[in-house]
């Protein structure tokens, strides 16, 4: 299996502006100064990426609570993203990353197992990034169930 260059604690993560489900673009930069959590998914209106993006909404108020955003990032086609969107009321930006790059810079697509065998996808996973634009965790291969809360605990644990 190839070896995908991943991210670390106190990386600067590579900069990105992509298309977003309402209509405009959003930018790694527009968080400057804030803390946002990106996670990367492989496909809407799935179970497992439902699951935890539905987690994600619901645990939204605890995050802001933190002046933690949450941004979601998938190679979903816009249109596909709004839909998401809409059939489950979420709360927060998820965007569009259909050529793969941004995922590909931040180490979350790639070779990955899937039922034993080695394919090309998207691997699941979530970063913190600190007001001064660093990596603050950045955890890949995570599982859908369970995830979000798991992040939460150890945010307001450290």
């Amino acid at each position: 299996m190839t070896e995908v260059k991943r991210l670390d604690v106190g990386d600067t993560p590579p900069a990105f502006s992509l298309p977003n489900d309402s209509g405009s673009t959003t930018s790694l930069s527009d968080f400057a100064g804030k803390q946002v959590l990106v996670y990367f998914y492989p496909k809407a209106n799935t179970p497992g990426c439902t699951k935890e993006a539905c987690d994600f909404r619901d645990s939204l108020s605890n995050l802001n609570a933190l002046d933690i955003a949450v941004v979601g990032i998938s190679p979903d086609p816009v249109d596909k993203l709004v839909k998401f969107r809409e059939d489950h009321e979420l709360n927060f930006p998820l965007l569009s990353d259909e050529d793969k790059s941004v995922m590909t810079a931040w180490g979350a697509f790639g070779e990955k197992k899937n039922y034993g065998k080695i394919v090309q996808g998207v691997i699941r996973s979530t970063f913190l990034i600190n007001a001064d634009g660093t990596v603050g965790m950045a955890k890949y291969n995570v599982r859908a169930t369970g995830h979000v809360e798991r992040i939460v605990r150890e945010i307001t644990a450290a």
